[in-house]
């Protein structure tokens, strides 16, 4: 679990981390460099999930051999789906990290909302429901391993 008491945004108990895969921890399909590690990191403190409809077919390969559960979507609907398991977990427990125009919804429905931005770009509307912009997926899990980054960008 993450605690981070943020003053004038909200108290969080984060034990929960969602994030997209294409165009957030990988582009066309392979995991960036460096965000293996700061999963296996993360994952001392948080449960793990990857959710993505897997335009490429590979996630499951590229993601074996980290201890995080995997949400496969269809290719209808995703946005919604998305958000649902944010629910289904618990939101309010929650951080997710996202690019898409897809992910805008979970990004808005959980505790902490982390866009990024990175090789694929970020969708307008998944910037706007965000809580925080990250230029890319190692400075997104970082603001996570190092929780005073977060507190400082979120207060008031």
């Amino acid at each position: 679990m993450i605690k981070i008491d943020i003053p004038g945004f909200r108290n969080v108990r984060l034990k929960h981390l969602v994030m997209d895969y294409n165009g957030t921890l990988a582009q066309d399909g392979i995991l960036l460099q460096g965000v293996k590690e700061r999963l296996i990191q993360l994952s001392e403190k948080l449960q793990l999930h990857v959710i993505t409809a897997d335009t490429f077919g590979n996630v499951k390969n590229e993601i074996a051999a980290l201890p995080c559960k995997l949400e496969l979507l269809k290719k209808e609907n995703q946005a919604k789906g998305k958000m649902e398991y944010i629910k289904k977990l618990g939101a309010g427990e929650t951080v997710s990290v996202g690019n898409g125009r897809n992910d805008r919804l979970m990004l808005k429905e959980a505790a902490i909302g982390i866009v990024t931005i990175q090789g694929e770009g970020a969708s307008g509307e998944s910037v706007v429901a965000a809580d925080v912009v990250a230029p890319d997926i190692i400075t997104g899990l970082d603001l996570l391993l190092n929780p005073l980054r977060l507190k400082a960008t979120l207060r008031s």
